[in-house]
């Protein structure tokens, strides 16, 4: 893993302020301490996005990984269950790419799999929401808010099978509760937000001095992982023009000698 220059604490305080100050909960670091351990904040979210003034939500994690033995294990943004078992992965994204339908279609099946099922009681698979915030409008359908649904397509007659998957674009905010929420969530000041109880979660991360000690972690977390990203994307740069050795792009960028093999790897399957 690269290290970071020393820093002053001055200095690093100066840069932790201006992060946080950009900082909004399409921002994958921040939110997801926001978030942490939060269930009343994600039930308020799932109510607005799903209309369920009364949905009752038992638990949640942020960053929660999830294993599959027999493919890509995932890292959900947000995984909640509520008090009749039903599943909800709340995904943000500022790309398309990271909402692309198959990934929509994937988590779907992840959360299906690890579901709790008694016997061979099919019946008793529990309903499952995948939802998309994103940033963007990935499925160009000009619209707030999309409901995919599996149909029958002779009859247009719902299959009815729990499954579920859902799109929110932030590129629509008006005078909604779903638009007022998108609103909030590309809003990196806490008092210009409509909803109370995302400005208060906000501003504790930053504003208070407990906040701000808790975001600290996760900004340094967070800038040793953009380092690492980008030497990455340069050791794939040297990688192309193929006339370094692995052990030169190991020492110009910082990575790992089998670091270096496993993006080499990478790029001579894709």
């Amino acid at each position: 893993m690269p290290q970071t220059k020393p820093q002053s604490l001055s200095s690093r305080c100066h840069n932790l302020q201006s992060w946080l100050q950009r900082c909004c909960l399409f921002d994958d670091a921040f939110l997801c301490k926001c978030f942490e351990q939060n269930p009343l904040l994600v039930q308020f979210i799932l109510r607005i996005m799903l209309e369920m003034p009364d949905l009752q939500v038992q638990e949640c994690f942020s960053q929660h990984f999830m294993q599959n033995l027999q493919g890509r294990s995932v890292r959900f943004d947000i995984l909640a269950v509520d008090a009749s078992g039903k599943q909800y992965n709340i995904e943000i994204q500022r790309t398309d790419s990271g909402a692309h339908v198959k990934r929509a279609r994937y988590n779907s099946s992840i959360l299906d799999a690890a579901m709790p099922m008694p016997g061979e009681q099919y019946h008793t698979l529990r309903d499952s929401y995948v939802i998309f915030l994103t940033e963007k409008d990935p499925l160009r359908q000009g619209l707030p808010i999309c409901h995919v649904e599996r149909i029958i397509t002779e009859t247009g007659q719902s299959f009815g099978d729990g499954s579920h998957i859902i799109y929110a674009s932030a590129r629509f905010q008006d005078d909604t509760p779903l638009g007022r929420l998108m609103h909030d969530f590309t809003c990196p000041d806490p008092a210009q937000m409509y909803y109370p109880l995302l400005a208060d979660n906000v501003r504790h991360f930053k504003q208070t001095e407990e906040g701000v000690n808790a975001m600290s972690g996760v900004f340094e977390e967070f800038a040793l992982e953009v380092i690492d990203d980008n030497s990455k994307e340069i050791a794939l740069r040297m990688l192309e023009i193929e006339k370094l050795s692995y052990e030169e792009i190991s020492l110009c960028t910082n990575l790992t000698i089998a670091e270096v093999q496993a993006l080499a790897a990478q790029k001579e399957s894709a």
